[in-house]
């Protein structure tokens, strides 16, 4: 597999792929953050995560469109204003389905996973009938596009290091919500005994519904930032749903950082292999070597223990 190249030819071959493990890393952060909170936190197996984001990316092309030929004068911000919006979108969204559908299923994953199987492909098909089947793609202001000479073979795309830049700040407001903030203390100490936490006064119902806001708002943020990497179509969040579940199965689902570090480790290995093999024989290679280590580790890379 690596006979055909040369040590210098490798190496750039390595760094180039790095970097799109990077990105490719950002968008299953992204994704892999917003399912940790619903999945991890609340134990809804959410298979509708997908169409959230893809929401998010919707209004991102909405609000590119909008500016164009609205407001040309504020395209250089336009991505910024989408992202917000797609946040509140998706998240509006992901609590008036909290109160309506997912409320009266808590500790019944598999009706949870029935469920949200059956509202994915009404997204779907709400998507498509709105938007059209065809794919479409975003506008992004001029100063996002191009790319900077890292050598004279190795070149790094400036939407990407703009995808790597949001999901750090992204992971880091996170962060601060779970382990910083009332909001996450509260969201803690429903999570560890549910009982107990409505005794003290925490309003547990309100607390999931805006986890579940929450989870599925950031899953509108990676939708906006898959824009600047792809083009958006009715059925492109199913594209990364199972690997966004493999991230957090593989990283602990109640762990922050496995799901960083799970992220890292399968986007880079899958944008290695893809190099030298199919992708599809890359993914098959990463999910037996991921279902291998969770055989001998099945809580996953970190794990958070919990009073019952």
């Amino acid at each position: 597999m690596f006979a055909d190249y040369s040590w210098s030819e490798l190496g750039s071959i390595f760094a180039m792929q790095g970097f799109a493990g990077l990105v490719l890393f950002s968008v299953f952060v992204l994704m892999a953050l917003g399912l940790a909170i619903i999945f991890g936190q609340m134990g809804v197996i959410n298979m509708a995560h997908g169409e959230f984001m893809i929401l998010g990316a919707y209004v991102t092309y909405l609000c590119s469109n909008f500016f164009q030929s609205t407001a040309p004068a504020l395209m250089p911000i336009s991505f910024f204003i989408a992202m917000v919006l797609a946040f509140f979108a998706s998240g509006a969204l992901g609590m008036l389905v909290e109160m309506g559908l997912i409320r009266f299923l808590y500790k019944r994953p598999l009706d949870t996973l029935l469920a949200t199987w059956g509202l994915s492909l009404i997204l779907q098909q709400a998507y498509r009938t709105i938007f059209g089947a065809r794919e479409v793609g975003v506008t992004l202001p001029e100063w996002m596009m191009g790319s900077l000479p890292l050598t004279d073979i190795i070149e790094i795309p400036i939407n990407g290091l703009i995808v790597m830049a949001i999901t750090l700040a992204i992971t880091l407001a996170v962060y601060l919500i779970m382990f910083r903030s009332r909001f996450g203390a509260k969201v803690r100490a429903v999570v560890q005994n549910r009982q107990m936490a409505g005794a003290v006064g925490i309003d547990t119902e309100r607390v999931d519904r805006f986890t579940f806001g929450l989870g599925c708002g950031i899953a509108g943020v990676a939708g906006s930032a898959f824009t600047m990497i792809g083009s958006t179509g009715p059925s492109s969040g199913q594209l990364y749903i199972v690997d966004t579940f493999l991230v957090v199965v593989f990283g602990g689902a109640t762990s922050l950082i496995g799901t960083v570090a799970s992220a890292f480790t399968i986007s880079q290995a899958q944008s290695t292999m893809e190099f030298f093999l199919s992708g599809s024989m890359a993914k098959v290679l990463t999910l037996l070597t991921v279902v291998g280590i969770l055989m001998l580790r099945p809580q996953g890379l970190f794990v958070l223990k919990v009073r019952r």
